[in-house]
Order: C-alpha cells, then sequence, then structure tokens
C-alpha cells in the first residue's frame, strides 16, 4: 500500500481504471442511504416491480421454467423467444410481443441507471480531483461497464476535459481513428463506456450518435448476446483499447466494482497480461476471497494480477491472509494505513477496505497529502455492494 500510495500520488506511471457495477452500488444517496444504482439483483427486483401490471403472467411463467431469476437471465430468454417463436404464442405472447416485452425491460434499465452524483460529493468526484490535481505524463483512462453518467457530471463539475470517442457538435459521432491514435493531451482524461451509455443511440445511418440526452439509450444491456453485441461498432474500438492499453509497456490497471464475471471483458485482460509481463492490475474485492472466485482464477493464472479482498489476497499466484504488521514505512503511516485497513462497522475487527468505492475514492484523493484526512465510513454490510476490483500488488499492511 505504501507502493501504490506513491506510484498514484505521482503523474508518471500510465495508469488505468476498470469500474463496475459495485461502484454505483456502493455509493451513497443524498439521504446517506444505499445503493446510488441497485446491483443486479436489486435492479431486478426494481425492473420486473415496474413491469409487474402489465406482464404479470409472462414474469411468474418465465420463473416458473428458469432456474436463475435475476435480470440478466430473464432478458435472455426473452429476446430468444422474440427471435425464434414467431407468430406463435408463449405464455400469451408471441415473438412481436416478447420484442416490446425486452425493450421495455431496456427502458426501465435505463430509468434506474439514470441518476445525479449526491449533492455532498462521492467517490466519483475524489476520482476526479485526483486525476485533475497533478500534471501527469500520460492520461488516465478510465473503461467502465456502466451506464450512467456520473463520471461525466464529476469531470464537468470540475471543468476537466475528458473524451469518450465522440467528436461533433449537432450529433456526434463516434470517431474510432483517435480512440485507437490516442493521442490528445494528457490532461484530457479518456472515459471509454464498454456496454454504452446513456445519451447514445442509433442514427438513421445505423451509426451510434450521442445525443445529449440522458433518455437515448443504445446499451449493450445484460443479456446472452452481450459478446456478439461488443463485436459491433463502437464496442469493438473500445476493447481494442482496453487490449492497447494492458499490452502497452508499464501500465497499472486497477479495478474496482467489478466482479470479473464478465467473461468478454477478462478474456480481455488475461492476453493482455499474457502478452505483457511488465503490465499489471490491481484488483480490490469487495466480498471475501472465497466469493471472489472469477477474480482469483485469472490471478492464479497471471501473476501480474492480484487480488486483494478484506480477509485475504492473492499476490503473485499465492494466497495468503492478511497480517498485520506493527512496523509501518514511516512514523506518520498510522493514520494513512486507517484509509484501506479499517472495521466495516462497530465492533468489528479492521479489515482491508479498498474494495468498497468510497474508501478506494478517499484514499487516491488524500493520496498526495502529507497527512492522511479522516477515512471514509465503511459501506453498511446489509446495503454492500457487489464486488469490487483492484489489483495492487505489495505487501499486506
Amino acid at each position: 500500500m505504501a507502493s501504490l500510495r506513491t506510484i498514484i500520488a505521482q503523474g508518471r506511471k500510465r495508469i488505468g481504471l476498470l469500474v463496475g457495477a459495485g461502484a454505483g452500488a456502493g455509493t451513497a444517496k443524498d439521504d446517506g442511504t444505499y445503493p446510488l444504482i441497485p446491483a443486479v439483483e436489486g435492479l431486478t427486483i426494481q425492473v420486473l416491480t415496474a413491469l409487474e401490471p402489465k406482464y404479470c403472467a409472462q414474469i411468474a411463467a418465465l420463473k416458473g421454467e428458469l432456474d436463475k431469476h435475476d435480470i440478466e437471465t430473464v432478458l435472455s430468454r426473452i429476446r430468444s423467444l422474440s427471435k425464434v417463436i414467431g407468430k406463435s404464442t408463449i405464455h400469451g405472447l408471441n415473438g412481436d410481443g416478447f420484442k416490446i416485452f425486452g425493450e421495455e425491460i431496456c427502458t426501465e434499465i435505463g430509468k434506474i441507471v439514470n441518476v445525479r452524483l449526491p449533492k455532498n460529493g462521492c467517490a466519483y468526484n475524489d476520482i476526479v480531483n485526483w486525476i485533475t490535481g497533478i500534471a501527469r505524463d500520460h492520461p488516465v483512462e478510465i473503461f467502465t461497464t456502466n451506464y450512467d453518467l456520473l463520471f461525466e457530471e464529476a469531470f464537468e463539475a470540475v471543468r476537466a476535459p475528458y473524451f469518450d470517442g465522440f467528436t461533433g457538435g449537432r450529433e456526434p459521432f463516434f470517431d474510432p481513428v483517435s480512440v485507437a491514435g490516442n493521442d490528445l493531451p494528457p490532461r484530457w482524461t479518456r472515459l471509454w463506456k464498454l456496454h454504452g451509455s446513456l445519451g447514445w443511440k442509433a442514427s438513421d445511418k445505423d451509426e451510434v450518435i450521442r445525443t445529449g440526452h440522458d433518455t437515448a439509450t443504445h446499451l449493450v444491456f445484460p443479456e446472452h448476446l452481450k459478446y456478439d453485441q461488443t463485436q459491433k461498432a463502437p464496442y469493438a474500438a473500445l476493447f481494442d483499447r482496453l487490449r492497447t492499453f494492458l499490452t502497452t509497456p508499464d501500465t497499472l490497471l486497477i479495478s474496482v466494482g467489478f466482479s470479473y464475471a464478465d467473461a468478454h471483458i477478462s478474456a480481455r485482460i488475461d492476453e493482455g497480461l499474457a502478452a505483457n509481463p511488465s503490465a499489471s492490475v490491481f484488483a480490490f474485492q469487495f466480498k471475501p476471497l472465497a466469493e471472489e472466485g472469477a477474480a482469483c482464477d485469472l490471478a492464479r493464472r497471471r501473476p501480474n494480477l492480484s487480488v486483494y479482498s478484506p480477509d485475504k489476497a492473492v499476490v503473485n499466484g499465492i494466497e495468503g491472509p492478511w497480517q498485520v504488521s506493527s512496523e509501518l514505512p514511516s512514523k506518520d503511516w498510522g493514520p494513512i494505513r486507517a484509509t484501506y485497513w479499517s472495521p466495516p462497522k462497530a465492533s468489528v475487527p479492521s479489515q482491508f477496505s479498498l474494495g468498497a468505492i468510497e474508501a478506494f475514492g478517499h484514499f487516491f484523493a488524500a493520496s498526495r497529502s502529507m497527512q492522511a484526512l479522516t477515512p471514509a465510513p465503511a459501506v453498511p454490510t446489509a446495503a454492500a455492494p457487489p464486488t469490487a476490483t483492484v489489483a495492487a500488488a505489495g505487501t499486506a499492511p
């Protein structure tokens, strides 16, 4: 952690962030309750509850025939039926009916993720403050699977420039050449929306444009066609950018809120780390290590990916528990250690906390401070986000 803090406090390292759904789930609303954006379980409940008055019979029938009832599985089944049954009827709907049902699910997902940043600030603001706080030799690149506009809002709040692959005024179009070339000034943060974003839609020419309206959606929604969709423009160029980043010498990718269960993303990371041993991934997970199977499988195969969970870590392919040492890097390190080693709630032993997005953002924002600030409050266990991934190689605190 001492080494990581030094690296992120300087502007010389080529650093990327991979931000998954756990970031929104681990962010509090203005009233202090969680989550700002629900994870898959909460998203499923909200979407199906909203559509139950119209599709009660269909939802009940689909749940009865499916082993899993999450929104990804349900949407996959709906889209499969819409493509194969034609004018035949199943559960009271024909193919066109299931197509409309699927579209309405996607509309509800868009409504739920269309949120604003908390007025008192949050981890997104902390991360942007860290990015803009120093002059950099290389731009920070943010890869995110989330559809929301929280990063965009955080950058615009402090008038910090960023590039998301689109250019133009009236109907900004996606420019894959600029994405591949990556030749904008380092002060322009790169914001790559791997699964699309609110505000994206298909134009009359069937090209993806950015509308500036948060109601328009052109997203890779959670369902079984996710891999096929990401092979098309503009998603193919964004995934190529992730691979290019990882194959660039001496790069560090830090992930938070990401479970590594998305096979199409994990495969790109696997390929990049295999081709470039000088690249590193720091994975900070929210759940205990035993529940982070996808991340651990990759870490055991690629020693340049390290996984840190609250109770254990996998470093250089070796799993082990955290051990607290009384020897600190400096006499002032006690308050600094409290920013990544703290109890999740009262009467609970301290544990590694950077798998939670709020502690993660605070650690980054305070990295250049000579004295550590007060640690961010721990996320309540009952409302905790799913997995958070940030890889960091180093020794236990």
